[in-house]
C-alpha cells in the first residue's frame, strides 16, 4: 500500500464511488430505521482445492485474487470492473473504506496480496483474502436482515458455480477460524441505543444479549470501540444452526432492543423531558455554530440529535447517516478533495455541518 502522499488524485476511481454520496444501507429507510442505522449479512468462503492463507505464498494469494475476479465478472454484472489491488491504494483511500465499512480492520493492516470490490451504490461489496480467500457482505438501511440473505445468497449461489467453495458434508463451509465453520455467515446489525445508555440499563441489556450467544462490538466490528451510543449485535456460532435459524434469532433480539430503547425514550421524554429537550438542543446548537469540530465530538454530538430527531424540522436519519459518515477524517478529505491538516479538519468538519444543518430548527 502506498503512503498517503503519493496519491495525487484525490478520488475514490477505480472502486467506483463517489466521495460526496454514501451507500444506500445509510438512507435511513427500512423498517425500525430511526433505532436500527443497518444491517449486514457477511459470508466467509474459501477456494476448494487452495490452502488457507496462512499456508499461501505470494504467487498463490495472487492465483487467488485472478480467480475470484474472473468468478466475479461472470457472477454478477461488475459494468467491466475488477477488483481493486490494495497495493495500489494510498493508506488515506484505504481509511476511507474502513470509514464506510467496507472493508476491515485486519484487512486495512493485513501483508497479504489483497483485492476489493464494491458496488457503486456500497450494497454489496468483497474482500480478497482477508483472512480467508473471500469475505462477501450485503448490507441494508434498518432492520432488513432476511432482505439482505435472499440477496447475498443469491450472489454466494452464483460465485459457487462458477468457483467452488472449499465445503464438507459433516461440517459445512471450511473457514481459516474454526469459529465461522459452518454457515460462514455473520449476521448483524448497527443499533443506536442512546435511550437504554442515558437510563443506565445498557449493561443489565448487553447482559441479556450475550446470554443469547450474540455478541456486542464496537462500531467497526471487533476490537473496535464503542462511540456515539452505537453498538454492532451479530451472532456468534455459525456451526450447528442454518441461516435462517441465525437471522432468526438476531432478529428477535433486533426487536427486542427495539422496544427497550422505546421504552427508554418515552421514559426520558416523561421523567427527564427538560433534560433531554436541552441536550438535544445544545447539540443542535453548537452543530450549527460551532466553527471547529473534532471527529469524536461530531459523533456523540449527531447521536444526541439523532435521539431528539422527531423533535427537530427539516432533518431525518438519512441526512444524519450521512454526516457520521462523511466527517470521518479520510472521507472529509476525499468531500473536499485535498489533503487536510488536523486543524484544518476540524474546521472544514464544523463548516460542512453547518451549511447541512441550515435548516433545522427544534
Amino acid at each position: 500500500m502506498q503512503d498517503s502522499s503519493s496519491s495525487q488524485n484525490w478520488k475514490p476511481w477505480k472502486c467506483g464511488l463517489r466521495s460526496h454520496e454514501v451507500g444506500v444501507w445509510l438512507s435511513g429507510e427500512g423498517e425500525n430505521s430511526d433505532i436500527v442505522v443497518s444491517s449486514r449479512i457477511r459470508l466467509a468462503r474459501n477456494v476448494s482445492g487452495m490452502p488457507f492463507l496462512s499456508k499461501t505464498s505470494a504467487i498463490q494469494q495472487i492465483d487467488v485474487m485472478k480467480h475470484i475476479n474472473e468468478a466475479l465478472n461472470r457472477a454478477i454484472n461488475t459494468n467491466g470492473r475488477n477488483l481493486t489491488d490494495m497495493l495500489d491504494m494510498s493508506v488515506l483511500e484505504a481509511q476511507f473504506l474502513l470509514e464506510r465499512h467496507l472493508i476491515s480492520p485486519d484487512f486495512l493492516q493485513s501483508r497479504m496480496h489483497r483485492g476489493f470490490f464494491t458496488m457503486p451504490d456500497e450494497s454489496f461489496s468483497l474482500m480478497v483474502n482477508e483472512e480467508d480467500h473471500l469475505r462477501m457482505q450485503y448490507f441494508g438501511s434498518g432492520l432488513s436482515l432476511k432482505e439482505c440473505w435472499a440477496k447475498l445468497d443469491e450472489i454466494d449461489k452464483k460465485f459457487n458455480n462458477e468457483l467452488p467453495f472449499a465445503f464438507d458434508d459433516r461440517y459445512g463451509f471450511l473457514t481459516a477460524c474454526p469459529t465461522n465453520v459452518g454457515t460462514g455467515m455473520r449476521a448483524s446489525i448497527l443499533i443506536h441505543l442512546p435511550g437504554i445508555v442515558l437510563t443506565k440499563e445498557i449493561d443489565r441489556v448487553l447482559r441479556g444479549v450475550l446470554q443469547l450467544g450474540l455478541s456486542v462490538r464496537g462500531t467497526y466490528g471487533e476490537g473496535t470501540e464503542t462511540k456515539g451510543h452505537l453498538f454492532q449485535i451479530s451472532n456468534q456460532r455459525t456451526l450447528g444452526q442454518s441461516e435462517a435459524e441465525i437471522i432468526d434469532t438476531l432478529q428477535s433480539m433486533a426487536l427486542q432492543l427495539v422496544k427497550y430503547e422505546r421504552e427508554a425514550r418515552n421514559f426520558l421524554q416523561t421523567k427527564m423531558k427538560i433534560h433531554i429537550d436541552d441536550k438535544v438542543l445544545r447539540s443542535l446548537g453548537i452543530l450549527t455554530h460551532a466553527l471547529t469540530l473534532n471527529s469524536e465530538e461530531t459523533l456523540n454530538l449527531l447521536s444526541t440529535l439523532r435521539l431528539g430527531l422527531y423533535k427537530i424540522r427539516n432533518l431525518d436519519p438519512g441526512k444524519l447517516n450521512r454526516l457520521m459518515i462523511i466527517t470521518r477524517p479520510a472521507n472529509l478529505q476525499f468531500f473536499y478533495n485535498k489533503e487536510l491538516s488536523p486543524d484544518l479538519r476540524d474546521i472544514k468538519r464544523a463548516e460542512l455541518i453547518r451549511r447541512t444543518l441550515k435548516d433545522a430548527d427544534f
